[in-house]
């Protein structure tokens, strides 16, 4: 029987650590429904993963076909001449979410996807085939932004859950087991004394009982002695 160590078995120590049972019970309930809706949000958050990380697979083999088109068809030379052109790059702003009591990042981009005319780039001298690279990168810029939020929240909610589970079972296989065998074992310690004080009882009101006896019968020898002298 594990007992809190130092734990003195007096009535007040009793009704503290009853308190406290219901305290951990009461924490160890809420605890379980945070783990369950943590566990419910996590699922969620896990399909949204892996969707975004197959369509990101697909922009990227997208984007680098679109690239390769555009190589062949223009060149390297003016393909980089393009990139050069870029006049804005995406502004990446990060914010906050709450989850279930867990602060995850909320990540927005503006201007990552770009009207044809606001890539720097003359339209005349370039082909579809730039049009299309470039869309497709964009596209492949967005999805990653996206995947970098939802993966993000996931590794947050995994280890929320893996504290709150560690709670969880500290509660219900260590702290509440450790404070009800505690309650126990003053219980029976405070029985034993109320034994032991009860046995004390009897044994002073037999000896008191006894004393009273024999002053009476002192008492009555005297009277007899007095009374047989008197005669």
């Amino acid at each position: 029987m594990p007992v809190i160590p130092g734990t003195k078995p007096t009535r007040a120590v009793l009704i503290a650590l009853k308190r406290r049972i219901k305290v951990a019970q009461s924490g160890h309930a809420l605890l379980k429904m945070k783990r369950d809706g943590l566990m419910i949000e996590f699922f969620e958050v896990l399909n949204q993963a892996r969707t975004i990380r197959q369509e990101l697979v697909e922009d990227f083999i997208r984007a680098q076909q679109s690239l390769n088109m555009a190589k062949a068809s223009e060149g390297t030379l003016t393909i980089k001449s393009v990139a050069f052109a870029l006049q804005k790059e995406p502004a990446v702003e990060l914010e906050s979410r709450n989850i279930m009591g867990v602060v995850v990042p909320k990540i927005t981009a503006d201007s990552v996807q770009k009207q044809m005319f606001e890539r720097g780039y003359g339209i005349i001298g370039t082909s579809a085939a730039i049009d299309e690279a470039a869309e497709a990168y964009e596209s492949l810029v967005d999805k990653i932004i996206t995947a970098a939020e939802v993966e993000t929240a996931l590794i947050k909610l995994v280890d929320d859950i893996d504290n709150t589970k560690r709670r969880v079972n500290a509660l219900e296989f260590k702290v509440i087991p450790d404070i009800n065998d505690t309650v126990r074992f003053i219980g029976f310690a405070l029985e034993e004394m109320e034994r032991d004080n009860l046995v004390k009882l009897k044994m002073l009101k037999g000896k008191s009982q006894r004393a009273e006896k024999a002053a009476a019968a002192k008492k009555l020898a005297a009277a007899a002695a007095a009374k047989s002298k008197a005669a």
